[in-house]
This record gives structure tokens, sequence and C-alpha cells, in this order.
């Protein structure tokens, strides 16, 4: 079910080598199908290999995103993803509380795959008082739920627990991403009579840059096409499992998923049935 005129809005920062990030967003945002529209809060200067810096945005040019946005072409759903310092933090929640936003899904963007920190030590207080409440589904894989819950997490019990924890601060769904756990990739979604386990076999791919980006823009494009949230939750890991599988070798680190490989197959179908055979 696509409808490209309903609007998706990401809130996040800029990957200059195109594989996670707003880059990410907007290409899962136009996979799945809908309209993408993006708040940009700062500029990374990255590649496959790692983040080697980060330049925030002021606080009042993103401010200034959000109210023109908003104002003009309300979205169905908003996903924020890198919001590093705790000014930026405040002000998006407070711009965003006089829209009364709506789907609004936060993926916390803590730490790179290479290991720089995307969030300052000091904003951590800020992401859990201010925007975790306003969220209507929360997307840490198991690195960031230790970091806003304190907590070790080593097994899939300690994600329910840590799901548990989450959704005390405020969301009305925790969707906990395993992949960093050994075995099986096991995500569970948690919320007030909701339990649901969602699980895949692990993918022998390295390339997972922007993986965290893609299924929380995948979510946030299914709650805007009016999927509930299990449906939108299973057909979100069903996109970034096969992103995975198609993923790219390219660049010298980890290499990018694939966010269109659907029409990638759909292509080489039509070649195949154009094809003329002499008699």
């Amino acid at each position: 079910m696509r409808n490209y005129q309903v609007p998706t809005l990401t809130i996040a920062g800029s990957d200059s080598s195109g594989g996670a990030g707003i880059q990410a967003d907007l290409k899962t945002f136009s996979a799945i199908g809908t309209y993408g529209m993006s708040v940009i809060t700062a500029i990374t200067a990255q590649n496959t290999q790692g983040v080697f810096d980060v330049e925030d945005l002021s606080k009042n040019i993103i401010k200034k995103q959000i109210e023109v946005v908003f104002e003009d072409i309300r979205p169905k759903s908003t996903k924020i993803g890198m919001v590093s310092s705790p000014e930026i933090i405040l002000e998006i929640a407070n711009t965003l509380k006089k829209y009364d936003v709506e789907n609004l899904v936060i993926d916390p963007v803590m730490i790179s795959k290479s290991g720089y920190s995307l969030l300052k030590p000091e904003a951590k207080e800020n992401l859990i008082k201010y925007l975790i409440p306003m969220a209507y589904i929360m997307t840490p894989n198991v690195p960031e739920a230790e970091e806003i819950t304190g907590m070790k997490i080593d097994s899939v019990e300690g994600m329910k627990i840590a799901g548990m924890k989450i959704l005390e601060m405020g969301p009305k769904y925790v969707l906990m991403k395993g992949g960093h756990l050994e075995g099986d990739a096991i995500d569970l979604l948690i919320g007030e009579n909701v339990f649901k386990v969602y699980k895949s076999k692990r993918l022998d791919r390295k390339n997972t840059h922007g993986t965290g980006c893609t299924i929380s823009s995948a979510i946030a494009s299914h709650l805007a096409l009016g999927y509930d949230i299990k449906e939108a939750v299973k057909l979100s890991k069903t996109y970034i499992t096969e992103a995975i599988k198609n993923s790219f070798d390219i660049g010298h680190g980890v290499g990018p998923v694939h966010h269109f490989y659907k029409f990638e197959q759909q292509y080489k179908r039509e070649e195949l049935a154009n094809i003329v055979f002499a008699d």
C-alpha cells in the first residue's frame, strides 16, 4: 500500500556517505511509498569506515525547520534520530508539543558503529525527561537500551526487563532490537497488554550501515500509511531483512543496506519478461 501524498518527516543528522541518517530515512520513505521531508539537526563527516566529525546546527534553525514543515505539510508520522545536545533536544520537544505530533518514532542514536559518540553525555537526561515520554514508539538497540536504563543486557529476558523500564518512561511502545546479542536476531515489541516476539535467522552480512535509521523510518512510514503497530513493525522487519540481504559491498568499511531492492528485483523481472527469443 503506497501513497506518495502521505507526508512523513525525519528529524536527524546528515550522513555524507548516504548510508544512514537523513539520507537513509528519505530513501526508506520513498521505497515504502510515502512523501519524505527532513529537518537536519547536524552535519556529520562520515563514510563506511566511521564518523570523523560532527557539527550541530543551531537550535533556532532546527526549530524553524520544524515549524515551517508542520504549518504547511503536516506529517502523518515523525521520526527522530540523531539529536546530540540537551539544548537541541529541549527545543525539538517544545516545538513538537505545539503541533500535537502524531505517530512519533524515536530512534535513540547514541553511538555510531565505529564507536563515535553521537549523543553528548549531558544530553541523555533531556532525552529521557523530554523526548521519550512523547514517543509513540521507541526503537533502541541493546547498547542504547543499556545506556538509557543503566542495566547490562545479555539475554532476551534482559531485553524484556529493559524494555519494560523504558516503557515506564512514557512511550506507548518499545521495540527492543536484539541484533547485538548472539544467536538468532530477536526483537521484542512491548507495550501495555502487548508483548510480541519477532525472530529471524541472523544474516551473515557485514554491510549493515544505517540499519537502525532504516527500520525506524520504515516503522514511521507504515504507521503513516495506516498500519497498526504490530503490522507496521512486522512489515518493517521484513523490509530491513531484505535490505540487508541485498546490501552493497561499496566503500572500505561497513557498507550500506539496499533501500531500493524491491525496485531492482522488479526491473529484473521486467527485463526477463521483455526478452524476445528467436525461433
